[in-house]
């Protein structure tokens, strides 16, 4: 059996925030519904104690089914291929809620032969139920320098795959980073340390047309240290972040959306583009926006800006008006 061939049509859907939420926690899982988050995932691994696996798994089959996820990308993160729960969790929300779900989540990815095994486990319940095959994406998470070293194969292993995401906290422990605090930069380093690493996924992600996405920040309750550390994701290109509480979400929504300005200005360049190269504006591959000389990188760059501003749900204040003749 080869690897799913997903449907044509499937969207990069807005990951801007990206919140978790531990499957064995009711209380949390309805109120999660109610959060302005792009996307929630009920997590089986590290927010489960071992325990409490078992049963987390049918309590996230339940909200799942039955709860109001309007607007939001729903995820489910399984325990990785190294322990005895991964099976179970898979078949278990898959085929108790695969029509409800938009993906699964794959922690400590190492190499891309662990994501093939989930396209064809995924493939084997789909096809099983009834279900459209390839209908549901993998997020794989690289935690550890063999999964980074891998990440070029790992993104280029499932056409399943949608994004690639920094998992930072069992990161810097597999590389003896010192550091206690998850996210944040180890003392006496005079750069960013996370700098290679977030590049890295980046390039493998963008490279196969994948979302990238930055891990959490665990000291919840500094939400300017959030913005700042998310800020620098976002500057170099990533889509979005994960949050831990409620107290994060809008602070990733507004780092992850481009201003009103750059907003409406990418409008303005993709507008203008499109006039001077039509017949009405002379069929030219340039021209002048206000000061600024815009051709076919500007309106590469433009279509960045935009997209996320159309995702973010922004609407334009400014309007194109073609020169006089």
């Amino acid at each position: 059996m080869t690897p799913a061939t997903v449907p044509e049509g499937r969207r990069l859907r807005p990951r801007r925030s990206c919140l978790a939420v531990p499957g064995s926690n009711p209380r949390f899982l309805e109120k999660a519904q109610g959060l302005p988050a792009d996307q929630v995932f009920l997590d089986l691994e590290d927010a489960c104690a071992p325990l409490a696996k078992p049963e987390a798994r049918h309590t996230v089959v339940t909200f799942l089914n039955e709860g109001d996820w309007t607007g939001k990308t729903r995820v489910v993160r399984v325990n990785d291929w190294t322990t005895e729960w991964t099976y179970r969790d898979v078949t278990t929300v898959v085929e108790g809620a695969g029509q409800n779900l938009d993906c699964i989540m794959l922690p400590k990815v190492q190499d891309a032969h662990q994501i093939v095994a989930l396209d064809l486990l995924l493939t084997q319940i789909e096809k099983a139920m009834g279900f459209e095959v390839g209908g549901i994406g993998i997020e794989a998470q690289i935690e550890n320098a063999k999964g980074l070293v891998n990440v070029d194969a790992i993104a280029a292993a499932s056409p399943r795959l949608e994004t690639i995401i920094f998992g930072p906290a069992d990161f810097m422990a597999s590389i003896n980073m010192k550091s206690l605090v998850v996210g944040e930069q180890p003392p006496g380093y005079p750069a960013d340390a996370y700098h290679y690493i977030l590049m890295r996924i980046l390039m493998a992600a963008r490279t196969h047309d994948l979302q990238a996405i930055d891990g959490p920040y665990l000291q919840i309750k500094n939400v300017d240290g959030y913005r700042e550390v998310a800020g620098r994701a976002a500057a170099l290109g990533f889509d979005g972040k994960w949050v831990l509480h409620p107290g994060q979400v809008e602070a990733a929504n507004e780092v992850f959306s481009p201003s009103q300005e750059d907003y409406d200005h990418a409008e303005l360049i993709l507008d203008a583009y499109e006039w001077c190269t039509s017949e009405a504006g002379g069929k030219k591959g340039s021209a002048m926006l206000g000061d600024e000389m815009i051709d076919e990188a500007s309106r590469k760059m433009a279509l960045v800006i935009a997209g996320k501003g159309r995702a973010a749900g922004m609407t334009r204040t400014s309007k194109f008006e073609a020169p006089e003749a």
